[in-house]
């Protein structure tokens, strides 16, 4: 008869409960992915669509992501305290330590777009001053929700186009600035509503860039290399060696 103190059963019983850890806490990176990429999707149709009823809703909702966040913090610190995780384990929970950090901080930019678009509100632009940002934060929304695909199939390859893509996202707000300021030249009135725009185009690139930055810790998971402030060039040159 096997103990109920049987060392085998006992190592068993510890590995699938760390297993299921590991697991859960990949699962809520998602979770809270999901209801970062809502807060931004209100947040872009708030401001192109004069809502400030969703806008309102939008901060009020922040707190959802920042409690979540908090949670996920926590319980991968007592993994860390309890497991002691070694090799590719601690390299996931780095992973979604980091992943989370910068999904709160997509969710401060989406609050913030919320906040110009209550702004903007007084003032509200002509339809076609927001086409181009509109289109901007199509764009972005793809590369988040391509980060987060990445990051739940801890896939390369698509974290590899994520970061290609972020470069279209650069120009497409480099072109917004532009236009903007040449509004501003021509008719000083424009000031207001053009910061506003160009305050939101800002959020909206950065939130292109947080989604970059969980593409490269798939990367880190998946290879063990760290591609922070190296080329593009150089990060797919080096994976297409290992």
């Amino acid at each position: 008869m096997t103990s109920f103190f049987d060392t085998d059963n006992l190592h068993q019983h510890i590995s699938k409960q760390y297993d299921h850890e590991l697991l859960d806490i990949r699962n809520r990176v998602l979770t809270l992915g999901g209801l970062v990429e809502e807060q931004v999707e209100s947040a872009v149709t708030a401001l192109v669509n004069n809502d400030v009823e969703l806008a309102e809703r939008v901060i009020a909702d922040d707190y959802k992501v920042n409690s979540l966040e908090v949670s996920i913090d926590e319980e991968c610190t007592q993994i860390i305290a309890l497991r002691q995780p070694t090799a590719r384990d601690l390299r996931l929970v780095v992973a979604v330590i980091k992943t989370i950090t910068d999904l709160e901080r997509i969710g401060d930019e989406a609050k913030r777009i919320a906040r110009l678009s209550i702004d903007l509100a007084s003032h509200y632009p002509k339809k076609n001053q927001l086409t181009e940002v509109e289109q901007l934060a199509k764009n972005v929304r793809g590369l988040l929700r391509e980060a987060l695909d990445s990051f739940a199939r801890m896939d390369v390859d698509e974290a590899l186009r994520v970061v290609q893509g972020d470069r279209m996202v650069d120009r497409e707000y480099e072109s917004i600035i532009r236009q903007q300021i040449t509004y501003m030249m021509e008719d000083p009135r424009a000031i207001p509503v053009s910061l506003d725009i160009m305050w939101s185009a800002r959020s909206l690139e950065r939130i292109g860039d947080r989604s970059c930055n969980i593409c490269e810790y798939v990367i880190y998971y998946a290879k063990g290399k760290n591609i922070r402030h190296i080329s593009l060039e150089q990060v797919e040159k080096d994976l297409r060696e290992t």
